[in-house]
């Protein structure tokens, strides 16, 4: 069964917002005249597409999102927006990931994962061990992707004026070794997070590379953002599962899904309670992507202890032990650490 994503070209290289709306309303209309609304095969149907502006509660007005846009993300908690990254600024990334993996550069306050199938500690650092890097808000070259100003421009359309980079992340999914641990649980990002409201938080996330079921693209659950916080536990998976990829414990497994086939360059907007998940990647080569979560600094720190994120807390807090030594730390602590201003002006976070 098709379903309809809104995948819309960025207005700026569009000609204008102008131009960008014609693009849409054209798109309703039979004919090669401009497709800016694109189907994709997957498994069920997105939220359907009806405009009602009295009801926004998840966009902020601007001039940036057209009102199918702000409409599509109400109903279904994330946007597609396509060639929003230039070819140019993805290879510098890409380049720098590499020289990162190879330890050819410090990169402070990096963090550097392994997928559990390929955790061999005789192998030589290289791209090739390496699934994810993440908090690299002191990495002046990959924290330039938080500050683009295509990405911030609809940054802003979510959480305000006052910007906080919150989390960071260079997703490098391996190819599957069999045990189908390059899948990422279905999840809410929210689970891990100790700041609150969630309608200030937005993920931007850009594929690297052309990304589809193959190897492993981004599943949502259509409409599930207006729902709430629900208990993440680890999966019980016969081939293990990655450090911290909770899972949502009780999501209706029948529920419209959506596939997001992305190409380089395109970049998803979604919102922190929008369940959402990623499948194996089936092919010989690393599947690539980066992210970054903001938030309004308008955004308070909340304690979680007593609350369904407490296992976060309680894993971070062994691993922080561990690695430097500090007890007793709340995850609240974490990331005030990491969060960097990237527009306006730090209020609370």
């Amino acid at each position: 069964m098709a379903s309809t994503i809104l995948n819309v070209k960025d207005p700026a290289r569009a000609g204008g917002a102008a131009a960008a709306r014609l693009k849409i309303l054209l798109g309703h209309l039979p004919g090669p005249a401009a497709p800016a609304i694109t189907a994709y095969p997957t498994s069920n149907a997105v939220v359907p597409l009806s405009v009602h502006p009295q009801k926004f509660q998840y966009t902020l007005n601007n001039n940036v999102l057209t009102l199918e846009q702000r409409q599509f993300y109400e109903d279904n908690g994330f946007l597609v927006v396509k060639n929003l990254v230039s070819d140019a600024d993805i290879q510098r990334y890409r380049d720098r990931f590499e020289k990162i993996c190879r330890k050819e550069v410090e990169s402070p306050g990096t963090d550097i994962m392994k997928d559990i199938a390929i955790l061999r500690s005789d192998l030589s650092p290289h791209e090739n061990i390496t699934s994810k890097i993440q908090n690299f808000q002191n990495d002046e070259e990959l924290f330039s992707y938080c500050t683009l100003p295509q990405i911030v421009k609809y940054v802003e359309c979510f959480v305000g004026p006052n910007i906080m980079a919150m989390h960071t992340m260079l997703i490098n999914k391996p190819p599957d070794s069999g045990k189908k641990t390059s899948r990422h649980p279905f999840h809410q990002d929210l689970h891990y997070f100790p700041f609150r409201p969630p309608n200030s938080i937005v993920c931007a996330w850009t594929a690297m590379e052309h990304i589809d079921r193959n190897n492993g693209c981004l599943v949502v659950l259509p409409g599930t953002h207006k729902g709430t916080l629900k208990p993440h536990d680890y999966p019980q998976w016969e081939g293990g599962v990655n450090l911290m990829f909770y899972g949502v414990q009780d999501y209706d497994s029948n529920q419209s899904r959506t596939h997001l086939v992305m190409e380089k360059g395109d970049t998803v907007f979604f919102h922190p309670l929008l369940i959402h998940g990623s499948g194996r990647n089936k092919t010989k080569g690393f599947r690539k992507a980066i992210s970054c979560h903001y938030a309004s600094s308008d955004c308070y720190y909340i304690d979680v202890k007593g609350t369904s994120q407490e296992n976060v807390e309680k894993e971070l807090g062994d691993l922080i032990k561990r690695k430097y030594g500090v007890s007793n730390a709340e995850l609240k602590d974490t990331w005030k650490f990491r969060a960097r201003v990237v527009k306006g002006e730090r209020i609370n976070l």
